[in-house]
């Protein structure tokens, strides 16, 4: 038989919709591999700092208004609480780094078409309460209280 066919099982899939990553997913993962790139050609740390700065704060100017309004409070609540955290991006997010890894970062509820933004701590924080604790909060808006709480965990992240 010299026209054998191949089997089902070895046939190629190409819809991918239910599994692998989404499209905001690839995007996000685009966005951390130019930002990597562009880390390595800044030329001093001062420069670096300040181009991070920057760029972060035009990333939440290109944010929708009710993500933009979160995004800008939650810059100036991190950056009071806790001065030596540095801005820069993080896949495409506004976030806060010590040495280089990221304390805390925000995530607008458009960037993966969310119900909601969220402040997120990854494993550089200093939240740890007992075997269980929140790492993510859901943000819809920002009261004073909210701003309070926010910038307590922050200070507890770094302290």
């Amino acid at each position: 038989m010299t026209n054998a066919q191949k089997p089902a099982e070895k046939a190629t899939r190409t819809d991918t919709t239910s599994e692998g990553f989404t499209a905001e997913e690839r995007a996000a993962m685009k966005e951390r591999a130019q930002e990597l790139k562009a880390s390595t050609r800044r030329p001093s740390r001062a420069d670096r700092a300040a181009e991070d700065e920057a760029a972060v704060v035009a990333k939440i100017a290109e944010m929708r208004a009710s993500d933009r309004v979160m995004a800008e409070r939650l810059h100036a609540v991190i950056r009071e609480s806790a001065p030596d955290l540095a801005p820069k991006l993080w896949y495409g997010m506004p976030a806060y780094a010590r040495n280089g890894k990221i304390v805390c970062f925000f995530q607008s509820a458009q960037k993966f078409n969310a119900r909601y933004a969220t402040l997120g701590f990854n494993d550089e924080a200093n939240l740890d309460e007992g075997t269980m604790w929140p790492t993510a909060y859901a943000l819809k808006e920002l009261t004073a209280a909210d701003e309070e709480r926010i910038a307590a965990l922050v200070k507890k992240a770094v302290g």
